[in-house]
């Protein structure tokens, strides 16, 4: 399994479904604990999780919360780096993180503004979900709040997803078409909801 993580940053949708695949409850939780800090999309791994739930070769229950508890811990791994290296250390390093000086510093401000409630709704933000981790730990915010906050944005998103998942097994099994169109609309509101929520951090920044 480590030499496949090896290759991790050029994860694809299929390689995912391998790890899962073949290593279940493990590749779940190392993929979910590795999506803070490297570029795997838990708009992949949750609705494979609901996926695989639904042929049986995982309990979907357990893959549920077995990725919600890896998502905390990256999470809060992220958190911790940032609260004890500080701005300065962090922002000389994004690259390792993979993350755009730019994005950090809009969320760096709109955590400021918005504090608590930032934490939460980020985690329901596709694609950025993991940017909020920084300057939470920047703020020094109590890790108490920031696991609560965190871990109610992420069961809502993970519920989602791995719905998702598990119904569009019933969807391939009627009809490919069925299945091909549900995915394309899945992966349309996803960048329509990032577009929305961008747009309104932005906004609520200029005023």
């Amino acid at each position: 399994m480590l030499g496949m993580l090896a290759g991790v940053f050029g994860l694809t949708y299929g390689s995912i479904s391998a790890l899962i695949g073949a290593y279940g409850y493990v590749a779940i939780f190392v993929l979910t604990v590795l999506e803070a800090a490297i570029p795997i999309p838990s708009e992949v791994i949750l609705p494979l999780v609901g996926y695989f739930g639904a042929t049986g070769q995982i309990n979907v229950f357990a893959g549920f919360a077995i990725a919600i508890v890896g998502s905390v811990i990256g999470m809060t791994i992220d958190y911790y780096v940032a609260y004890f290296l500080g701005k300065e250390v962090v922002y000389k390093h994004l690259h390792l993180f993979h993350i755009r000086r730019r994005s950090l510093e809009t969320f760096d401000a709109w955590f400021a503004k918005n504090g608590r409630f930032t934490v939460f709704i980020s985690r329901l933000i596709p694609l950025v979900r993991a940017l909020v981790n920084f300057p939470a730990g920047f703020a020094k915010m109590p890790v108490r709040d920031f696991v609560i906050y965190s871990l109610a944005g992420s069961a809502i998103w993970s519920a989602l997803l791995v719905g998702f998942g598990y119904y569009a097994h019933g969807l391939l099994a009627r009809n490919l078409y069925y299945l091909v169109v549900a995915m394309a609309l899945f992966f349309v509101v996803l960048y329509a909801l990032y577009r929305i929520m961008m747009n309104y951090i932005m906004k609520e920044l200029k005023k």
